[in-house]
């Protein structure tokens, strides 16, 4: 339970912030877009290559799929979020007010 109480009653403690402070972004971001889909061409390249290699070299060729994760830098759906991210870097600005965050065009 959450409850707010005032800094006369605390006598002497750390008082608290009424609200929460929002949970901290996730950047998947790249420092350029040619970088980024690099690291993508690399990440599906070791998971396809993986899968595909089996019948010719064996079940061990699947220790290479773990190795995409550290390309996507966790998993293809992160790599897209980067992709967004790095695409839209600079473009856009989430601005929070009250409770809401919106995304604006960002100001030159």
């Amino acid at each position: 339970m959450n409850t707010v109480t005032s800094a006369n009653s605390t006598r002497g403690a750390k008082s608290r912030p009424a609200v929460a402070s929002a949970a901290p972004e996730r950047n998947f971001a790249s420092t350029s877009v040619p970088r980024h889909l690099a690291r993508g061409a690399i990440g599906f390249g070791l998971i396809t290559g993986s899968i595909a290699l089996v019948p010719i070299l064996g079940p061990a060729t699947l220790l290479a799929a773990p190795l995409a994760l550290i390309a996507f830098r966790g998993c293809p759906t992160c790599w897209m979020v980067g992709l967004a991210q790095t695409i839209s870097r600079g473009r856009l600005e989430r601005q929070c007010e009250d409770g809401v965050c919106t995304l604006t065009k960002a100001h030159p």
